[in-house]
C-alpha cells in the first residue's frame, strides 16, 4: 500500500532522491568544501518568493534534518511593498512547503526612489551642459523620473 504524499513531502523526497546528483550532492559538497556551516551557527535564508530561494530553503531544511552539526535556521521575507496578491502567494507557497517564514516590512522602494531623485537632480544639470544634440539616459524609467522631476526640460527616451 503506497501512501499519498503532500506537496512538501514530494519536494523533500525529490531533493534527496530524484535530484540527488544535480542538487543535493553538489550542495552538500559545497557546504563541506567551503566549511559554510559550523556547529552553533544561526543561518538566515532570505526568501524572495522565487524558485531559487524556496529551493535553498528546502535544501537548508533537509541539511538541518540530516546533519550531525546542530545549527539554527530562520527564513526571512522582506516585504518592500508587494501587491497584496504577491505577498499572499509567497505566504501560501511557504505554508505549502512548510517553510516557517518571518515577514518584515521595509520601505526600500521609497528610500531608493528618494535616493534616485537626489542623484538624478544633481546629475541632470551636468548632462545638459554637454554639447550634444540629444540627451539620453540609460533607462526609460530614469528618463520618466527625470521628466517628472524637471518638467521644463525635454529628455528623450533611448
Amino acid at each position: 500500500m503506497s501512501r499519498e504524499l503532500d506537496a512538501c513531502a514530494v519536494a523533500e523526497r525529490s531533493i534527496i532522491k530524484k535530484y540527488r546528483k544535480v542538487l543535493w550532492n553538489p550542495f552538500i559538497a559545497a557546504v563541506k568544501r567551503y566549511e559554510l556551516i559550523a556547529p552553533g551557527d544561526k543561518i538566515a535564508v532570505c526568501i524572495s518568493g522565487g524558485k531559487d530561494s524556496m529551493l535553498l530553503a528546502k535544501l537548508m531544511q533537509e541539511l538541518l534534518r540530516h546533519t550531525e552539526q546542530p545549527f539554527g535556521l530562520v527564513f526571512l521575507v522582506m516585504d518592500p511593498g508587494y501587491a497584496p496578491q504577491n505577498r499572499k502567494l509567497i505566504e501560501e507557497n511557504a505554508e505549502l512547503l512548510r517553510v516557517p517564514i518571518q515577514v518584515f516590512e521595509s520601505n526600500i522602494f521609497e528610500a531608493a526612489a528618494t535616493a534616485d531623485r537626489k542623484r538624478l537632480s544633481n546629475m541632470y544639470p551636468s548632462a545638459t551642459e554637454q554639447p550634444m544634440q540629444k540627451k539620453r539616459f540609460g533607462c526609460p524609467m530614469i528618463t520618466r523620473l527625470l521628466q517628472s522631476l524637471l518638467p521644463k526640460r525635454r529628455v528623450l527616451m533611448p
